[in-house]
């Protein structure tokens, strides 16, 4: 039996994720067939299956990449003395994805799988509950430096940054002539004045 190369599958499984990526982006996750998907990577019909054993493990994978990187994200926020500035930099980072109509459909087509999907929901709400104690935990650690209001409810304010993020998203579904990015300065505005009580940062 053949041995595996561990980062070679890996590698493959990348350009398989980032072929379905643009995929499902373009015709939904349903629309979309595995043909379609191994078109797109450069490899045989049949060859997909050696990586993952349907489309469902592969918006599984997308979901849980995605979580990797918010965590990454994070890791490195915490290291910088602006922690306030942190959170305006990710909520720049979050528009201007959401400014990308690859990314934004496929965020959106990911939230209706997971109302489909027992599995998909459990890997979103993993990520939710995630991206809520990375928020808490930079706030809470601003508020001691005195970057922001030490008396807010903290989880309750990382569970209406994550809001303001979902809803971002949805306002791009439903208004086509929304600018994510071109709305920066008064989203920075509205946390500002949230998390600070004063103008912008």
């Amino acid at each position: 039996m053949r041995k595996v190369d561990p980062e070679k599958h890996a590698a493959r499984r990348r350009q398989i994720v980032a072929a379905a990526v643009l995929c499902f982006a373009r015709k939904g996750f349903h629309r979309t067939s595995t043909a379609e998907i191994c078109a797109e990577a450069g490899m045989s019909p049949g060859n997909l299956f050696h990586y993952f054993a349907s489309k469902q493990a592969i918006i599984a994978a997308i979901v849980d990449q995605e979580g990797l990187e918010t965590a990454a994200y994070f890791e490195e926020a915490r290291q910088a003395e602006d922690l306030f500035g942190q959170v305006l930099g990710f909520m720049d980072l979050v528009a201007e994805l959401a400014a990308d109509p690859t990314y934004a459909r496929l965020a959106l087509d990911i939230s209706a799988e997971a109302m489909r999907d027992e599995e998909v929901a459990a890997r979103v709400a993993r990520n939710d509950a995630a991206l809520r104690g990375h928020l808490r935990e930079i706030l809470a650690a601003a508020a001691e430096r005195g970057q922001i209001d030490g008396s807010l409810d903290l989880d309750g304010a990382a569970t209406w940054i994550a809001a303001l993020v979902d809803g971002i998203f949805a306002r791009v579904a439903v208004d086509p002539a929304f600018r994510p990015t071109g709305e920066k300065p008064m989203l920075r505005l509205l946390l500002s004045r949230f998390l600070r009580s004063g103008g912008p940062g």
